[in-house]
């Protein structure tokens, strides 16, 4: 049996202390207090967020959350005029135009049955105690989905709009979906010009 020189033992060790400093350097860092308090969520991770805002009227603001796929996330934004109204939104109707959009589903590999919507489609209707208003579709793409959750359960436009109370997922053409970014503001500029810190 071969035994290695103390020369050569002495090499590697260094080399797997050096890879091991390189790692903790990576993973550690310098100063702690400047970590966040909480991780970024995964749509602050996976989606660049822009935003509509008075998009065909005044008021009505709304969020595309913009995958590096293509695919958009279409929802009401924070300071949408409906979440402004008594009780926020009360109900949401799918039956717009000439075609209830929770009835459409885009199926298989070329989404077969799938919609082309054009960026002033509208989606749906949310209801307040007072007033309706009608959610577009901001892009040009194929509608993919509709959130029928907000069927039974609209208050999750008011709890978390955000999130799992999203309206629609949208699938843009390669161009369209790179318009996304020029034609909407990003999220630092909708905090300046809404006023959000």
């Amino acid at each position: 049996m071969e035994t290695e020189e103390p020369e050569v033992t002495h090499l590697k060790r260094t080399a797997i202390e050096e890879e091991e400093e390189e790692l903790r350097r990576l993973l550690v860092p310098e100063d702690p207090l400047s970590l966040p308090l909480s991780p970024p969520s995964a749509v602050e991770t996976n989606f660049g967020s822009y935003f509509a805002t008075d998009f065909l009227k005044p008021g009505h603001d709304q969020y595309i959350y913009r995958h590096a796929n293509g695919l958009c996330v279409v929802g009401l934004a924070p300071t949408h005029v409906a979440f402004a109204e008594e009780g926020g939104v009360k109900s949401v109707d799918f039956n717009v135009g000439k075609s209830d959009r929770s009835e459409m589903k885009a199926t298989g590999k070329h989404k077969r049955n799938a919609r082309v919507l054009e960026p002033n489609s509208a989606l749906c209707k949310v209801i307040t105690k007072d007033n309706s208003y009608v959610v577009r579709c901001c892009v040009k793409g194929t509608l993919l989905e509709v959130n029928g959750r907000l069927i039974k359960q609209p208050e999750l436009l008011n709890s978390s709009a955000d999130r799992e109370g999203y309206v629609a997922i949208i699938m843009p053409k390669p161009a369209d979906s790179l318009k996304v970014k020029d034609g909407f503001l990003n999220h630092e500029d909708y905090k300046k010009l809404k006023g959000f810190p």
